[in-house]
């Protein structure tokens, strides 16, 4: 598959088939995900439930928390060495350099046709997160990427229109916005 149609094409697929896969890091993982879950998973359908777009990510979601204990692999993404509080850009510099290699992972599962998605609610305690997966204190999960045979099919990804996102110079400024939302080139 050529990149750019990967590209096009990405999202998160969270509706996985079953596959077996005797992974004792899956049970201990259950637990993490859907408490947090409960919690943010309510706050969000209050925030949007006059979205219908997001309410469609938050089932997608459900759905994924409701299911976790059968999703076939879970990949764990981990930084070693020590992580500081501070300054900001030592901590933005270190998960810098691991996400673009789990956007490389996300592309490669798209391409060989497997479903894919990152997601960080389970590891919303680090340290429960460590223990769970055997993992010393020199070595920080950074993200859950679930991977599986989707159920259903890749579809076409709705984002906004790059001129909605870009500005220019500083924030506000957005000479590639139309008043319909759309760019014109």
């Amino acid at each position: 598959m050529p990149l750019e149609e990967a590209m096009r094409t990405q999202r998160a697929i969270r509706r996985l088939k079953t596959d077996p896969v005797d992974d004792a890091l899956v049970l201990h993982l259950i637990g993490l995900a859907r408490q947090a879950w409960s919690l943010y998973g309510g706050i969000g359908r209050r925030l949007y439930q006059n979205d219908p777009s997001m309410l469609r990510i938050m089932n997608s979601v459900q759905w994924q928390a409701d299911h976790f204990a059968d999703i076939p692999v879970l990949v764990i993404p981990c930084l070693r060495g020590f992580i500081p509080f501070w300054p900001r850009i030592a901590v933005s510099s270190l998960y810098g350099s691991i996400y673009p290699s789990i956007q490389n992972l996300l592309l490669a599962a798209r391409a060989a046709g497997l479903g894919a998605a990152l997601i960080t609610l389970p590891l919303w305690s680090t340290w429960l997160a460590r223990r769970a997966l055997g993992l010393p204190w020199t070595v920080t999960p950074c993200a859950v990427v679930p991977l599986g045979w989707p159920r259903g099919r890749y579809g076409p990804t709705t984002r906004r229109p790059v001129g909605d996102v870009v500005h220019l110079d500083r924030y506000g400024r957005q000479p590639f916005r139309t008043s319909a939302g759309t760019v014109t080139a």
